[in-house]
C-alpha cells in the first residue's frame, strides 16, 4: 500500500509542477523574416495581396498538393477568406485578409483548426528600397492560453517556423524575379 501512495504523491507532484511551470512560461511568440526582391514595390505587393498566389510560394500550403481549398469573398480585398483542409502536415484552418494598405501592408489572420487550434496574425509588409527593389517582411505573432503555453518553454517557435518562412520568401523571390 505504501508504494501506491508514493506513486500517487509523485504523480501529484509532477502535475503540480506542470501547472506551476505554465504560470511562468511565455504566453506569446513572434517571428519575423525579410527578403529583398528585385522588383518594384507595386509589382511585389500586387502579387502577395492575392492569397491564392500562396499556392506557388507558401511552404505550408505546398505541403499537401491534394488539399481541399475553399474561398469566400474577393481575393485581394479585405474580408477574403482562404480555407484549407489537408493532410497531417498541412492541417486545417483558414486565413482572412483583415486590412490592406496598398504597397505597404497586408494584414492577415490565420485561424488554425488542426493539428492545434489557434489564431495568429501573419502580416506582410513591403518597403521600396529603390525603384526596382522591394523589401518584403513576413511576420507571425500569436499567443497560447494557460496551461498550454508551457509548450513555449520547450519549443523554439522562431527556429521551428522561421525556416519555413525563409523558404517561402525565397520561393516568392524566385517567382517574382523570373517574370
Amino acid at each position: 500500500m505504501g508504494i501506491v501512495l508514493i506513486i500517487a504523491a509523485v504523480l501529484a507532484g509532477l502535475i503540480a509542477l506542470f501547472f506551476i511551470l505554465a504560470l511562468f512560461a511565455p504566453k506569446a511568440y513572434s517571428i519575423e523574416r525579410s527578403i529583398v526582391i528585385d522588383r518594384p514595390v507595386t509589382e511585389v505587393f500586387g502579387y502577395i495581396k492575392y492569397l491564392k498566389n500562396q499556392d506557388h510560394f507558401n511552404k505550408w500550403v505546398r505541403m499537401d498538393p491534394a488539399m481541399k481549398k475553399t474561398y469566400r469573398g474577393i481575393d485581394g480585398a479585405a474580408g477574403f477568406v482562404y480555407a484549407w483542409d489537408g493532410n497531417k502536415k498541412a492541417g486545417a484552418g483558414e486565413q482572412e485578409i483583415k486590412q490592406i494598405k496598398d504597397n505597404e501592408r497586408l494584414e492577415l489572420e490565420v485561424r488554425f483548426v488542426r493539428p492545434f487550434a489557434g489564431v495568429a496574425g501573419t502580416p506582410f509588409t513591403t518597403k521600396a528600397i529603390s525603384d526596382t527593389q522591394t523589401q518584403v517582411t513576413w511576420s507571425m505573432h500569436s499567443s497560447m492560453k494557460y496551461p498550454v503555453n508551457i509548450m513555449l518553454l520547450f519549443m523554439n517557435m522562431d527556429k521551428l517556423l522561421g525556416k519555413d518562412m525563409e523558404a517561402s520568401l525565397t520561393m516568392l523571390k524566385e517567382i517574382l524575379e523570373s517574370r
